[in-house]
């Protein structure tokens, strides 16, 4: 087994310069595919926005079922919130 400090200057010197050649070489690729990645996440937003709008919600009126007596049971509420949410994912 060869340790560090028993190779020769000159060899331990090429080997670091290669290192931080190599450590740059990584860094630089990561950083470029990221800021493509990002780019190209904006753009494809951009692109869906202006070809698939989003369609504005219209406003739904409650039906008179679901409306909650003041001062009811906590059960009373639940079952309302539920009543309410069964009925806006239906739309």
């Amino acid at each position: 087994m060869v340790f560090l400090t028993q190779l020769p200057k000159e060899q331990l010197i090429a080997q670091l310069n290669n290192g931080v050649i190599l450590m740059f070489l990584g860094i630089g690729t990561v950083f470029v595919f990221l800021t493509l990645l990002v780019f190209l996440t904006k753009g494809l937003s951009a692109f869906v926005r202006k070809f698939f709008p989003q369609k504005s919600p219209a406003v739904v009126q409650r039906p008179a079922s679901a409306a909650v007596a003041v001062g009811s049971a906590p059960d009373a509420e639940i079952a309302a919130a539920i009543v309410a949410a069964f009925v806006k994912s239906k739309e």
